[in-house]
């Protein structure tokens, strides 16, 4: 579970939770709406109403294999009679249900639920309420998609400094006279990977073999940090290249470059500055076997 998010609705704080990948929304907060210290028996209410529970069935049935329906028509079958009683717990534990969580302590302690169904006890709430919760939801998420965003542009830039200053030093240094244009990407490409065995111990090719079920490339989900490094290894490199370095040699320095810069940006409070516009956590970069 990922660190809690808060929006303020009509003056009251709503905390919001990623749990497996989705966002919940706490039904704690929206029931505090009312004015009522006591916001369990807010959703034991909503919990009651039949149309509640064939709501919460449905949204199980689309979104659960592990769902219980046989508890659920029992639940079913009693709703909205005058002893039926339902906590979120008791829901939880008989169903095998997902979309509501409940979270023990003092702070984001309460019920949570699925933004689906957290906007349909809101509705129940207060039909305005929801609207207004609606909005400053989609608000939130505009602005993490916009630091999303921007943090990739940040990446992309980066990336690309001094990407024509290395290409140049491997065009003037390493590509013969009228050579073919297959050989000679292949020898860009070859460099590229000096660069990738250096920074992140793996080639492009390998890394897409190991990841065809994402977009991009491997220098596409690198972090800020180690693109920063690569700004640096592609400067260096072009300048070994330069020197007449032979291939073995600048990976191995390569690499103990890397780690240094590596180890000294993380410990550099400066950078996060950057790091937060993106959402990719940076793994620890071992010393490279060749």
């Amino acid at each position: 579970m990922k660190k809690n998010r808060l929006i303020r609705v009509q003056g009251n704080e709503i905390v919001i939770s990623i749990i497996d990948g989705n966002d919940y929304i706490s039904l704690t907060d929206i029931a505090k709406y009312r004015g009522v210290s006591e916001t369990d028996d807010v959703i034991k209410n909503w919990l009651r109403n039949r149309s509640t529970i064939e709501f919460l069935g449905l949204w199980e049935k689309l979104n659960n294999s592990n769902f219980n329906p046989v508890a659920f028509d029992g639940f079913k079958t009693n709703a909205g009679s005058n002893n039926f009683v339902l906590s979120p717990s008791k829901w939880i534990k008989h169903t095998n249900a997902k979309g509501l969580v409940t979270k023990s302590g003092r702070y984001g302690g309460g019920t949570y639920a699925h933004k689906d169904i957290a906007f349909e006890f809101a509705s129940w709430v207060n039909s305005e309420f929801k609207l207004y919760l609606i909005t400053e939801f989609q608000r939130l998420k505009d602005e993490e998609k916009t630091r999303i965003e921007t943090g990739w542009d940040v990446k992309r830039m980066l990336s690309k400094i001094n990407y024509r200053i290395h290409t140049d030093a491997i065009k003037k240094h390493l590509i013969p006279p009228k050579i073919s244009q297959k050989s000679s990407n292949f020898i860009y490409a070859n460099e590229a990977d000096i660069l990738n065995m250096a920074l992140f111990g793996i080639t492009a090719k390998e890394w897409r073999d190991n990841n065809n079920e994402k977009d991009g490339n491997i220098r596409d989900v690198a972090t800020v940090e180690q693109l920063v490094v690569l700004v640096n290894l592609e400067s260096l490199n072009s300048q070994y290249i330069k020197e007449g370095m032979s291939q073995n040699n600048r990976l191995i320095k390569l690499n103990k470059i890397a780690i240094s810069q590596m180890e000294s940006l993380l410990a550099n409070s400066s950078i996060k500055k950057l790091e937060s516009k993106t959402s990719v956590a940076c793994p620890p970069l071992k010393e490279t076997s060749f």
